[in-house]
C-alpha cells in the first residue's frame, strides 16, 4: 500500500497534479516577485514623462507608452504592489473583524447573536461593491480609505462562515470537557473552537483576495481609488479610455494583468479547498 502523504507535502502533490493550480502558482509567483522587487526591476520611472507619447510596444518600451510618454510596463509593475497590498491587507482586516463577530455571535447566542446577525443581514442586503463605493464616498479617496472600505464590505462573509462553524462545533464533547475543567469562554473560543473552524475561513480568505483586487481596480477606474500619482491597474485602464481606438495596448495589458492575477488566485483557491476538505479521499 502506498504511503499517504499528509500536511503541506500533500498540498504540494495536489498542486503538481492539478495543471490549473500549477499555472496559478507560477503566475502568482511572477506577480509577487514584481510586487516585491518592483522599483528594482522596472525599466523606467513609472511617472517619468517623455515626448515618446502613444508609442506601441518596442524594444525600448516593451508594452508601449501612454499619452504622457510614461512607460506602460513600469507602471504595471509598480501597480502590482498596490493591487496585491490592497488585496492582502483588505482580506486580513475583514477576516479579523468578521471572524471575531461571528465567533462571539455563535458562541454566546442570545442578544449578542441577534445584534450581530441583524447587522450582518443588513449588510448582506447590499452588494459588496456598492458598500465599498459608499464608504469611499464618505471617507474620501486614498489608499488607507480604500482598504478600510473594501474590508468592511467583506466583513459579513467571514462573520457568517465563522458563526456557522462555531454553532456546529461548540456542542462537541471536547468543548464540554473544556468547560468542565473550568476553561474560560475566551480560551474555549480561541484555543478549542476557532482552530477547528479555520478550513472554510482560509478558503474564503483566498477567494476574497481576488475580489478585493477587482474591487480596488473598479474603484480606481471610477476615480475613487488611490491618488492619481500612484499607478494602479484600474487607474491605467481608466486613463486608456480616451485612446483605446488608436492605442490598444493601453487597455489590453492592464486588463490582462488583472485577469491573470485573479485567475491565478482562484486556481490556487480551488486547490486549497480540496486540500482542506476533510471529505477528500484521494492520495497525492
Amino acid at each position: 500500500m502506498p504511503r499517504r502523504v499528509t500536511g503541506w507535502g500533500r498540498f504540494g502533490r495536489l498542486v503538481m497534479a492539478d495543471k490549473k493550480a500549477l499555472v496559478g502558482l507560477v503566475l502568482l509567483s511572477i506577480f509577487v516577485f514584481a510586487a516585491v522587487f518592483g522599483p528594482l526591476i522596472s525599466p523606467h520611472d513609472p511617472n517619468d514623462m517623455a515626448f515618446d507619447m502613444i508609442l506601441g510596444p518596442s524594444l525600448a518600451h516593451p508594452l508601449g507608452t501612454d499619452d504622457l510618454g510614461r512607460d506602460l510596463l513600469s507602471r504595471l509593475i509598480v501597480g502590482t504592489q498596490v493591487s496585491l497590498f490592497v488585496g492582502i491587507s483588505t482580506v486580513a482586516l475583514a477576516l479579523v473583524l468578521g471572524v471575531t463577530l461571528g465567533v462571539l455571535a455563535g458562541y454566546f447566542g442570545g442578544w449578542v447573536d441577534h445584534v450581530v446577525m441583524r447587522y450582518i443581514d443588513l449588510q448582506w442586503a447590499f452588494p459588496n461593491f456598492i458598500i465599498a463605493v459608499y464608504l469611499v464616498a464618505v471617507l474620501g479617496t486614498g489608499l488607507v480609505n480604500v482598504i478600510v472600505a473594501i474590508s468592511l464590505a467583506f466583513v459579513d462573509d467571514f462573520a457568517r462562515i465563522a458563526r456557522g462553524m462555531v454553532l456546529s462545533i461548540k456542542e462537541e464533547q471536547y468543548v464540554a470537557a473544556a468547560r468542565t475543567v473550568g476553561a474560560s469562554d475566551f480560551r474555549i473560543m480561541w484555543r478549542h473552537i476557532l482552530p477547528n473552524a479555520t478550513a472554510p475561513i482560509i478558503v474564503q480568505a483566498t477567494v476574497s483576495v481576488s475580489y478585493a483586487i477587482l474591487g480596488e481596480a473598479s474603484l480606481s477606474f471610477l476615480g475613487l481609488g488611490v491618488e492619481a500619482s500612484t499607478p494602479t491597474w484600474g487607474l491605467i485602464l481608466s486613463e486608456s479610455r480616451s485612446f483605446i481606438s488608436r492605442a490598444w495596448w493601453l487597455g489590453i495589458f492592464p486588463g490582462l494583468a488583472i485577469m491573470l492575477t485573479v485567475l491565478s488566485i482562484n486556481f490556487l483557491g480551488d486547490a486549497l479547498r480540496d486540500f482542506l476538505d476533510v471529505r477528500e479521499s484521494r492520495d497525492y
